[in-house]
């Protein structure tokens, strides 16, 4: 698999690496499956997931980290993957929502979050079921201060966040959080 360079240039001269330092096999896991490539080490990983792997899931809004659509959970750790450049992956475990199973077997956090009509466009959703997920891994009864800080890099435009955060609170107490894994 090889991909095209973004817009033809590579890094400035002030960051702390380049695109020489990074060149050859990248090798890591996408929802438990090994991944290898040989493609441009700085394209941003969301476009490597959507164009390369066809994860149409991880969606790109805004580009540069800002609205959270394109969250995915890095070895843990929720991270907006248009931020990451692809070299950057190497060796590392990503997990995108697709990892949550396919769309006629919903996992136990999207069935809650479609039953209180958490999302209306749907736009977000991905990044914002992502980041939940990365959160109750971690904190299985966060706090709704946790809650609200874990989604704080996730935009919603519509929806005004009132019934998402209604949501997770069932996911909560309804203790699904052990199935996020």
């Amino acid at each position: 698999m090889t991909s095209k360079p973004i817009c033809g240039v590579w890094f400035k001269t002030s960051c702390r690496w380049s695109k020489a330092d990074l060149v050859g096999q990248v090798k890591f896991h996408v929802n438990g499956q090994v991944c290898e490539t040989d493609s441009d080490p700085t394209t941003p990983l969301a476009i490597f997931l959507r164009d390369s792997l066809n994860l149409r899931g991880t969606k790109i809004g805004c580009g540069n980290g800002e609205c959270g659509a394109c969250t995915v959970i890095m070895d843990g750790r929720a991270v907006c993957s248009c931020l990451v450049p692809l070299g950057r992956a190497g060796g590392r475990q990503i997990k995108t929502v697709e990892s949550l199973g396919p769309p006629d077997d919903l996992h136990p956090i999207q069935q809650k979050l479609v039953e209180r009509g958490a999302f209306q466009c749907g736009f977000c959703t991905p990044g914002v079921l992502m980041s939940v997920v990365a959160l109750l891994a971690e904190t299985p009864q966060p706090s709704d201060a946790e809650i609200r800080s874990a989604l704080q890099g996730n935009l919603c435009r519509c929806s005004g966040y009132v019934k998402l955060l209604e949501a997770i609170g069932e996911i909560v107490r309804e203790d699904l959080a052990g199935e996020a894994a």
